[in-house]
């Protein structure tokens, strides 16, 4: 496995294989990011061609970055899911009539499909902060430092901003359920 520094350095070089490289390893993580964050896979992929367009532009001013190539990548898509949300709030989650009935499915899967939408529904209720932080740090599986270096705020923000996060969703998903009682 090729490393940062030499990635970097194949790439001030402007060798295509390194683009190539830093792609492939990188794209599947910020694409699974973008998604996560975005709930739409259109727009994900958007988030990514423009990341990785933001990157190379960055590499041809000279300005990318000089080590830490995940967390420089995660950071430019960080800010464009910023912008994103700034220009369009996110839409409602109504489906429209005209939608078929899904095919039934076994009972487990069933629940396993309503979990899952419960808790899609309360990382919605979160801030965009929080939603971050939780992606990066339980869907990515990052550690508290990277997670730090690619929202640019101290790990001891990053832990604050993971724990708050946490017990907001134990306190809307105890809820949500206490609700369906």
């Amino acid at each position: 496995m090729t490393t940062d520094s030499e990635l970097l350095s194949r790439l001030a070089r402007s060798e295509r294989q390194a683009f190539a490289e830093v792609y492939d390893t990188f794209s599947p993580g910020l694409y699974r990011y973008a998604y996560r964050l975005l709930g739409d896979a259109e727009t994900a992929e958007e988030c990514m061609a423009e990341t990785f367009s933001r990157f190379l532009e960055a590499l041809r001013r000279g300005k990318g970055p000089r080590d830490y190539l995940q967390a420089y990548l995660y950071r430019v898509a960080h800010n464009w899911i910023t912008d994103f949300y700034h220009r369009s709030p996110p839409p409602a989650d109504e489906l429209p009539e005209t939608q078929p009935a899904p095919d039934p499915l076994p009972e487990s899967e069933t629940i396993r499909r309503e979990g899952q939408a419960r808790l899609r529904a309360a990382l919605a209720q979160l801030t965009p902060e929080q939603r971050q932080v939780i992606a990066l740090k339980y869907l990515e599986e990052l550690e508290n430092e990277e997670v730090a270096r690619i929202l640019e705020k101290p790990v001891g923000a990053v832990k604050s901003l993971q724990h708050r996060a946490l017990t907001s969703l134990k306190r809307l998903l105890t809820k949500d359920v206490t609700d369906d009682r």
